[in-house]
C-alpha cells in the first residue's frame, strides 16, 4: 500500500508527459528538505528543470528533422581562413530575424571554402530558436521534384518545403539542370518568395546561374526573387580544405 501514492504519481507524470518530473522529484525533494527549501521553491526547480529539457529535446527534435549532413556551430567556423567574409553579418544572421523577416540569404565562393559549414551553423541557429528548418542539396532537391512529377505526388511534395521557416539549398551549380528540373526549382523557390526564407549556397557567381538554369529568362526571374530582400556571403578564397590539406602534409614531412 505504501507504494500505491508513488506508482499513482508516476502514473499521472507519465500521463502528462512530464519525464523530467518523474525523472528528478525524488532528488530534488530531498536536496530540498537538506537546504530548508519549501514546497514552492521545490516546484518551482522542477518546473524550471522539465522546461530545460523539454526545449533541449525539442532542438534535437528540430535538428533531426532538418536533416542536416551534419550538426556544425559557427563557433568552430575559423574566419580568418576566410578573409572576404563578412563575420559580423554571419554573427548577425545568427540571431535570425533575417528568418522572420522572411528574407534570403546567399552564400557564394568556390569549392571548399566553407560555405556548407557556414549555413549548417545558421540552420543550427534557427533549430535552437525554434524554427523548423530543412536541408537539401539541389541536385537532391532537383531529382526529389522530377520523380515526385512523374508519379503524380508534386503537390504534395511542394507542401513540404512551403511549411519550413527555412529552405536551406546546398550546391547550387555543381550539376546542370535539365530543362524541366530548373522550372521545377524555380517554381519551388517562387512559392517561398516573400513566404519564407531560403538559403542557398553556390560555386559560381550570379553570371554564371545561366550555365545551371539553362536561359537568361528563367534565371533572371529566379534571382529577381531571391535578391528583391537579400543577404549575400562572399566567400572568395582558396580552398579552406585543401589548405589543411597542406598544413597536415607539412607536419608530417617534417
Amino acid at each position: 500500500m505504501t507504494d500505491a501514492p508513488e506508482l499513482l504519481l508516476a502514473h499521472h507524470l507519465k500521463t502528462l508527459r512530464l519525464p523530467t518530473f518523474l525523472r528528478e522529484h525524488d532528488k530534488q525533494a530531498r536536496i530540498c528538505a537538506s537546504e530548508g527549501v519549501d514546497h514552492v521553491r521545490y516546484l518551482a526547480r522542477l518546473t524550471e528543470l522539465e522546461l530545460i529539457d523539454r526545449e533541449r529535446r525539442m532542438v534535437e527534435r528540430r535538428i533531426k528533422s532538418a536533416k542536416f549532413p551534419a550538426v556544425k556551430s559557427l563557433d568552430s567556423f575559423d574566419f580568418r581562413a576566410i578573409p572576404s567574409l563578412n563575420k559580423m553579418m554571419v554573427l548577425e544572421l545568427a540571431r535570425c530575424a533575417w528568418i522572420e523577416r522572411k528574407d534570403n540569404v546567399i552564400a557564394l565562393g568556390p569549392s571548399g571554402t566553407g560555405k556548407t559549414h557556414i549555413t549548417l551553423g545558421l540552420g543550427l541557429a534557427a533549430c535552437q530558436k525554434g524554427l523548423p528548418v530543412s536541408f537539401v542539396t539541389a541536385a537532391s532537391l532537383v531529382h526529389e521534384l522530377m520523380e515526385a512529377r512523374d508519379e503524380k505526388r508534386l503537390l504534395r511534395l511542394q507542401r513540404q518545403p512551403a511549411k519550413v521557416k527555412l529552405l536551406i539549398i546546398d550546391e547550387l551549380g555543381f550539376v546542370p539542370l535539365s530543362k524541366t528540373g530548373a522550372e521545377l526549382l524555380f517554381e519551388l523557390i517562387s512559392q517561398r518568395y516573400e513566404r519564407g526564407s531560403t538559403l542557398i549556397t553556390s560555386n559560381l557567381p550570379f553570371e554564371e546561374w545561366t550555365e545551371t538554369f539553362g536561359t537568361e529568362r528563367l534565371t533572371g526571374a529566379l534571382l529577381d526573387r531571391l535578391t528583391h530582400h537579400v543577404n549575400i556571403l562572399k566567400m572568395n578564397a582558396e580552398s579552406y580544405r585543401l589548405n589543411q590539406r597542406r598544413a597536415r602534409l607539412a607536419i608530417e614531412q617534417k
